[in-house]
Order: C-alpha cells, then structure tokens, then sequence
C-alpha cells in the first residue's frame, strides 16, 4: 500500500467474521473450544471454517437485506464443514447487529428496532436455518407442539396462521419457562430487549487490555459468573447450569481457569450460550474502535 493512504476501514461484516474466529481462538474458555482445546465431536478447525463460511450470509445483513434471509444463508454458509452446529447462536446475535452497525446505528435502541420490524418471513427463515444442522433447545411448551422449531420448514404454515414474526418467537423463547420463574433462552432474552449484557460485555472487552483473545477469554468468563447458560441447562439441568455459574464467579484468573475447562470438557459439559454473547459482545467492541 503506498504510503500515506490510510487502509480500508473493515466493514460489520468482516467485523462479524473477525469476532467468530477471536471468540473461538480466546482460550481459556470452560467447556468450550478453543485453540488449545477441541471436544469429543467438534475441533477448533471447524469453528474457524464455520466463520469463513458464514461470511455470505453476514455480507446479505450488511447489504440491508431481511434478517431472516441473511440469517439463513449465514446459517447454510457456517454449516458447510464437518462438524456441524458451530456458531448458529453467534449468528443470531450477530446478524441484527450487523444490520444495525451497518446503518449506522449500533446501539441498544438501533438494534432494538431492527429485531422489532422483523417479519413472519424472518421467522420463516429463522425456522429453515434449524434443516442445516442439528441444535440443542428445550422442549417447546404444552400446545406449542406445532411450533417446535426442531420441525424446520413443516413449522411454517403453523407460523403464517399465527402471523407470528421473528420478535415474537424469541420473545416466547425469552420468557420464563415455569411458574417459578426460571429464566428462559438467554440468547432470545438479549435478543428482545436490545442485546444489553451483549453491550456490557463489548464495554467491558474494551475497557481491558492485552490481546483482544485473552480480553475474549475474561469476557467469557464474566458472563458465565452473570447468569446460567441456558445451554448448559438444557443439556445438564438446573443444578450444573447453577455450579458453573458459580464457579465461573470464583474464578480470578486465565491460570486458574486453565485447569478447570478441561475438567468441563471431561464431564462433556458445553457453556455454548455465553459464548455466543461474547462473540456478539468481540462484534461491537470491534464496531467500537478495538484493534487486533
């Protein structure tokens, strides 16, 4: 590059797929992978070639187009590797947000009314996402059977007979899921009240210092300490979801987290929910001026 021409600004989109592969290469990060650690059925590897494959789809949201096709194609592109489910949280989360950042307006407000103005069709969308690859959710509520999004397409007409949009089927998932309250999926909560631990944690990444992985890696950990990962809920129940999220907390250092991941990888236990947030959480920092 000649000198004194400043260099090409990256745009949300190469934003968006910067923060997946500086989410996945963050290590230690309990029960995830990281380029340190693979699971038993997922590698490091494949992570980062969900990211590249997800770049189509993150190019549609930037382009302004509707959230649940950019999702969609995200959702193919990322599942174009061996592994699987890699990063479809991430890119729920992701996608709004680059929809945002793109017009302008990334902030809790702007992607507030992105996720608000979505469609019956982004619900269509975000429904056909679910036949790329296989992802763990709860079951859906009684009489909800018709809208268990594990039915992919078959789900639709049930979704255009209720006019139901994308907002209002997170809005259901984020709700509590029994009368005692128990909190329902963390990322839908985010989604539907305008991604505020998403916005803390990016505060909080860019308040740090050191390599934005070892900043990725401590964001992780603060939001595992800040609630239980739904994921690790569905998989395990309440009472590991709870134990983590308390040793999360007594956790104060990347060397003292270092022993206790592999221990989660051992007992196959995954926080996959938080770290969609700290990738959600690397995009806006980024967005924000964070420089790798």
């Amino acid at each position: 590059m000649s000198e004194g021409v400043d260099p090409p600004r990256r745009g949300p989109a190469a934003n968006a797929e910067l923060a997946l592969l500086v989410e996945v290469a963050g290590t230690p990060k309990p029960g995830n992978v990281d380029r340190r650690r693979d699971l038993a059925d997922l590698r490091f590897e494949q992570f980062l070639a969900g990211a590249v494959g997800a770049r189509p789809g993150l190019d549609r949201a930037a382009a302004g187009a509707p959230v649940g096709e950019a999702f969609e194609a995200a959702v193919a592109g990322m599942s174009e590797q061996s592994g699987g489910n890699t990063q479809f949280g991430c890119l729920l989360l992701l996608v709004p947000l680059v929809r945002a950042a793109a017009a302008d307006d990334l902030s809790p407000e702007g992607v507030r009314s992105v996720c608000e103005a979505t469609t019956v069709d982004d619900a269509a969308g975000f429904y056909r996402a679910f036949e790329h690859v296989g992802v763990a959710v709860a079951d859906p509520p009684p009489g909800l059977d018709a809208l268990d999004v594990r039915r992919g397409a078959d789900a639709v007409p049930a979704l255009r007979e209720r006019g139901h949009t994308l907002f209002d089927v997170l809005a259901e998932s984020a709700a509590p899921v029994d009368d005692a309250g128990t909190p329902g999926d963390a990322n839908a909560r985010d989604w539907v009240e305008g991604f505020p631990r998403v916005f803390r944690a990016a505060e909080a990444v860019a308040a740090d210092e050191g390599p934005v992985a070892d900043r990725a890696a401590r964001a992780f950990l603060d939001l595992l300490a800040e609630a239980d990962d739904t994921l690790v809920r569905t998989q395990h129940g309440p009472a590991v979801a709870r134990e983590v999220r308390e040793r999360a907390a007594a956790v104060d250092s990347l060397a003292e987290a270092e022993s206790w991941a592999g221990e989660l990888v051992d007992r196959g236990i995954n926080p996959g929910t938080t770290a969609d947030l700290t990738a959600a959480a690397l995009f806006v920092a980024l967005e924000r001026g964070v420089t790798v």
